[in-house]
Formats: C-alpha cells, structure tokens, sequence
C-alpha cells in the first residue's frame, strides 16, 4: 500500500493546495457559522430576549428574522470575495 507522500502526489495534492483548500474550507465554515448566528440564532432562539430593542418600529429580533439576516448574508458575499481574493493572492492562483 502507498504511503500518503505518495497518493497525495499521485492525485495532485501537495502542502501548498492543501493549505490553500483547507484555508478555503475555514472561511466557508465561518461565514456559515456567523449568517446561522444572525438569522437563526437572532431571529429566531434569542428573539425574546432582544424584544425590548427596536429598530425601525419593530424589535430587534423580529428585524433580524426579516431584514437582518439577509443584510449580513449579503456583507458576507462581499467579505467572501474580499477574503477570497486575498487568498489566491497569497496562494499564487489569481486569475
């Protein structure tokens, strides 16, 4: 059986493109944890609790469930982009 040196060079995958997918992964895994936070965590979990904040003439929780989360899914993408980009840079694998 071949040792891992050996499979990860035979199907492509050296230290640097690991580095670099498991980078990827973690920005992923971040910005899925903060929108799930934002939309399900805020507008829905801890919404009783934020009942007494209000913004734009409804609480904060009720904001979060409607408008919040789709604001922050959106400065996400950007963020995304952003952080993506920088990371090909430093990858060597900008288009």
């Amino acid at each position: 059986m071949a040792d891992k040196t050996t499979s990860d060079a035979y199907l492509g995958h050296d230290a640097a493109s690991r580095g670099y997918w498991q980078a990827n992964i973690r920005i992923i895994l971040w910005s899925l944890a903060i929108w799930f936070f934002c939309s399900f965590g805020l507008g829905i979990i801890l919404r009783p609790m934020l009942k007494g904040i209000h913004v734009g003439g409804a609480d904060l929780g009720f904001w979060f469930a409607q408008n919040g989360s789709i604001y922050v899914f959106l400065v996400l993408i950007f963020a995304y982009a952003w952080r993506m980009n920088k990371l090909d840079r430093d990858h060597g694998v900008e288009e």
